[in-house]
């Protein structure tokens, strides 16, 4: 997935060679996140025939800062996190294709094909499958159409274009808070739109966000419409208690509710729970034999870096397990 603001650094794999479209390999991992990425070490290190296919290397991990909860690590900027996980893959010999966005898998006996949005196919004995997540939209009235004039779904990409300006902030978990400290660092002035009663952040991070006096807080509301002509002007909230509804200016709109899995090119093959998410036991099998899922796509609890990396490595052990047991290797 592209993230307006944002220019990924693909120089890393700018020498890779490419998939061979006639090869059957051992093993496709699709994706380009952390449990992506740990799943090619672990594989590779088996001496497997392997390729990775993802649109872009990073996905969600570049709309971060700092990290501070990867282990080894007190804090480490994000971007640099993924160069190194960049250059740790890349010390592999093995081909890369990037740029172009998986549409399906399918399966065909034990092979499975992977179908891309330019009609590339690449088939493999098995799948890892890391396509990860994607920002939720309001689907409110206006805000497809200001996309990119003013609606914006990455503060660390945009942050900066909004400096002393006024932005409604629509979320009230951690991803709404951090925004409210990224643009409050610029200066911006900000309104904090709860859907829900009750807002869900970690207390420390609202200890924080709350210390800062030019933030209003709004709990138990709705946006319900953006407009402007070409760009972002102003927003319709609505009381959820008392139904009644108010317009406020507003230059930018940043939508932060939460995430939906990329699980769309699999959902004729394997199984998905109500939240699309890919259903795997603890050894990161799904429903389909010769097809394993890690990482944020899937529904392991609590999406974080450390916790997608280690099941892409188990994904991967898992999937070289698979292939001795089926005579495959």
């Amino acid at each position: 997935m592209d993230f307006p603001g944002i220019v990924l650094d693909t120089s890393v794999f700018s020498q890779q060679k490419k998939p061979d479209h006639e090869t059957v390999y051992d093993m496709l991992i699709l994706g380009g996140g952390p449990a992506a990425m740990s799943a090619v070490v672990y594989a590779a290190r088996k001496m497997l025939s392997l390729a990775v296919v993802t649109l872009d290397f990073g996905g969600l991990m570049r709309e971060t800062t700092e990290i501070e909860n990867y282990l080894g690590f007190q804090s480490i900027n994000a971007n640099d996190l993924v160069v190194k996980f960049e250059d740790h893959v890349k010390s592999f010999d093995i081909p890369v294709s990037l740029g172009v966005a998986v549409k399906e898998v399918r399966r065909q006996g034990r092979i499975f094909t992977v179908l891309m949005e330019d009609g590339t196919l690449f088939s493999g004995k098995t799948v890892v499958f890391c396509l990860g997540e994607r920002h939720r939209p309001l689907s409110a009235p206006g805000e497809k159409e200001l996309a990119g004039k003013g609606v914006s779904y990455c503060a660390t990409c945009d942050a900066p274009l909004f400096k002393g300006k006024r932005v409604l902030i629509a979320g009230g978990g951690n991803s709404a808070f951090t925004t409210a400290f990224d643009l409050v660092r610029v200066n911006a002035e900000i309104v904090l739109v709860n859907f829900v009663e009750g807002w869900q952040a970690d207390e420390t991070l609202q200890q924080r966000v709350r210390s800062y006096d030019k933030i209003q807080f709004l709990d138990f509301h709705e946006v319900a419409g953006i407009e402007g002509e070409g760009k972002v002007e102003e927003a319709v909230l609505r009381n959820r208690k008392t139904g009644e509804e108010k317009r406020m200016l507003f230059d930018g709109v940043f939508v932060e509710i939460g995430l939906l899995p990329n699980s769309d090119p699999v959902k004729n093959l394997v199984e998905l729970n109500k939240k699309g998410e890919v259903v795997i036991d603890c050894s990161c099998r799904t429903n389909v034999p010769g097809f394993f899922s890690a990482g944020d796509v899937t529904m392991v609890p609590h999406k974080q870096i450390i916790i997608s990396a280690g099941e892409g490595a188990k994904a991967a052990l898992t999937a070289y397990d698979y292939l001795i047991e089926t005579n495959q290797l």
